[in-house]
């Protein structure tokens, strides 16, 4: 009577300690999504907070896999009714979606840069207006202007100018 006690407080240890690396997997790449947000105040500690994490997370969540991925195989063992899987199978999710998720650029799903922008004189876009604010760079005696009203929406142009690549941003 005792070793199955024993075996079932070792197995509610498993389910905590997976529950726990699969939570700290999922806010350590939410953390950054929380604190960078578009037309939102931002801090530098709150910035600089969020880029180390986001740094950090490939690694983090990957030496989290290689923690739960054991304990998962350890409760799957235990697993002895039909219901138990969903549970398992929620973990599993709650522990691999933060570990595809930290090798993706979420920014770019936001912010839709543009990689190749197309250039005509400012005197033939009509598009563009004499009182339209404009973000401009020249490099070398090559100079461009990006419309302040399109990179609203876009945030970022992938562009070279003089030879040199640059982004801007707005």
């Amino acid at each position: 009577m005792e070793g199955s006690r024993s075996g079932r407080a070792g197995i509610r240890g498993t389910w905590a300690l997976a529950a726990l690396v699969a939570l700290g997997m999922f806010v350590w790449v939410a953390i950054p999504v929380v604190l960078i947000r578009p037309f939102e105040a931002q801090t530098p500690l709150g910035i600089a907070l969020a880029y180390e994490l986001r740094q950090k997370a490939p690694a983090v969540t990957l030496g989290g896999l290689v923690l739960l991925l054991p304990l998962l195989v350890r409760l799957a063992r235990h697993v002895t009714r039909g219901w138990q899987w969903v549970p398992l199978v929620l973990l599993a999710a709650l522990g691999g979606f933060p570990a595809w998720f930290a090798r993706q650029n979420h920014f770019e799903w936001m912010f839709h840069p543009l990689s190749d922008p197309t250039y005509a004189p400012a005197t033939l876009v009509q598009s563009v207006d004499d009182r339209d604010m404009v973000v401009a760079v020249e490099i070398g005696g090559d100079a461009v202007a990006w419309p302040v009203r399109q990179m609203g929406y876009h945030h970022i142009v992938q562009d070279k100018v003089g030879g040199v690549p640059v982004v801007s941003t707005y």
